[in-house]
């Protein structure tokens, strides 16, 4: 996997994948930032809450699971001193379909946490991770 980040000017920077997709990063406002784009610690989060809503789909769907939609809310705490990494992270799983089965929504949530979610597990070396769930079921 390679990633490239080229400066455009102040604190804004454009982040490109290996696979050719574009974001723009950009700073806070007291440190030169335009607010034209998300911060770098954002994008982590964002990286987290991908990663485990990707294994939460696959599990759910090869689980025979008829899930509709999969929301993922992450808030976080973060260190005050440098560096400020991630203290606490909280993870909230909104889960729905119809006749979801809560055993198998509460055991992908295990699996992607402790086994699967390779950002999670990473995130998990320097914060407190706490997950919970809900499950929304739709007619």
């Amino acid at each position: 996997m390679k990633a490239r980040v080229k400066w455009i000017e102040d604190v804004q920077f454009l982040g490109e994948s290996g696979t050719g997709h574009t974001i723009v990063m950009d700073g806070p406002e007291e440190l030169g930032g335009h607010g034209t784009g998300m911060r770098p610690m954002e994008l982590l989060l964002l990286g987290m809450g991908g990663c485990t809503s990707f294994d939460m789909i696959q599990m759910l769907k090869k689980g025979r699971q008829d899930v509709r939609d999969c929301v993922v809310e992450i808030g976080s705490e973060r260190s005050d001193e440098i560096p400020k990494v991630f203290t606490k992270i909280r993870v909230h799983y909104k889960v729905t379909g119809k006749n979801l089965k809560e055993a198998q929504v509460k055991r992908a949530v295990e699996l992607s946490t402790e086994k699967y979610c390779s950002a999670s597990l990473m995130l998990g070396k320097t914060a407190e991770i706490t997950h919970d769930y809900e499950i929304i079921d739709v007619d």
